[in-house]
């Protein structure tokens, strides 16, 4: 179990990690924890870990990273676990680098020409003429950050440049998007070459956005599953989500967010690689709803890594 790590979302990934703890512990596994501090050390009982290959990396079977934001679900540490010839869960190298920058990820949905709101690159040629076509208010966002960490919602011209600030204090690279009045509806997907996706759930947001506090304070949020958007959309959310996990090259698991305009049309938002991943986190409870309880989650997401592991060691690079 890695947890913790160096973004500004190391006490979420702390909790999310515990939680997995007890549920690989529930289905049978031995687990050892490892915490990666915000200095960037690797502590095991409080001691530092060798990382060298030939350490072993404490002898496990699985790394199961549950880390999120940069430094961990970017592709940097999956990097490091294949250097050290370790199986572990979740995307590879690619398909967390891809998808945790949400300006790749827009600009790769746009080329397969997926739905989506209007967005674009703070600072690049023509962004202000950009914004004023997408209209107010707009959402402005650190690109390679979760957990709401660094977003503002702009409602009027004069704040945009406040707020590409706030942003660029977490990340050089900021999107703006078009604010969009669809549900929110999640959906959460696990697989490798063929995935499997949930019922998805709407999220009813108990705040004026779904801010850090909404997230994960009791009472923030209510998820509704299945999502009261009728068969056909459900059908196209799961539908896209699979295709989104596909395409980006996604393997283990992942949580695809929409929103469902009430004409029925279904835009992509994000595809989150390492989702929040306590037992109350909509990544799991999504799963439970559609008959696959913590423990059983957390037992696949293991026999996926190794399916995975064996996959690729089959071939000569």
């Amino acid at each position: 179990m890695i947890r913790g790590g160096r973004s500004s979302e190391h006490e979420v990934s702390l909790r999310s990690g515990a939680a997995v703890a007890e549920g690989l512990s529930a289905a049978g596994y031995e687990t050892t924890d490892v915490v990666i501090e915000p200095d960037g050390r690797w502590l095991s009982g409080g001691e530092e870990i060798d990382l060298r290959p030939a350490a072993g990396l404490l002898g496990c079977d699985v790394a199961f990273p549950v880390l999120h934001g940069p430094f961990g679900e970017d592709g940097t540490v999956q990097g490091l676990l294949e250097c050290l010839d370790v199986p572990y869960v979740g995307p590879g190298v690619l398909a967390a680098a891809v998808t945790i920058d949400k300006l790749i990820f827009k600009r790769l949905m746009a080329e397969r020409g997926i739905a989506q709101v209007g967005f674009c690159q703070a600072g690049e040629e023509g962004w202000r003429e950009r914004v004023h076509e997408l209209g107010m208010p707009v959402w402005v966002k650190p690109s390679r950050l979760g957990s709401s960490v660094g977003i503002l919602k702009v409602a009027e011209p004069g704040g945009l440049e406040a707020a590409v600030e706030t942003a660029l204090e977490h990340d050089p690279r900021v999107i703006v998007e078009a604010h969009c009045e669809g549900l929110e509806v999640e959906c959460s997907v696990i697989g490798n070459e063929v995935p499997e996706t949930s019922l998805p759930g709407q999220l009813v947001i108990k705040a004026d956005w779904y801010h850090y506090a909404a997230k994960y304070e009791p009472g923030g949020m209510e998820l509704v599953v299945p999502a009261p958007i009728g068969d056909e959309a459900i059908a196209r959310v799961r539908e896209l989500a699979a295709d989104v996990y596909r395409s980006c090259g996604c393997t283990g698991l992942a949580r695809c967010d929409f929103f469902v305009m009430d004409d029925g049309e279904v835009l992509v938002n994000e595809l989150n690689t390492i989702p929040g991943f306590t037992e109350t986190s909509v990544f799991s409870k999504l799963f439970e709803a559609s008959g696959v309880a913590y423990p059983a989650l957390c037992e696949r997401l293991v026999e996926l890594a190794l399916e995975r592991y064996a996959a690729e060691r089959s071939y000569r690079f």
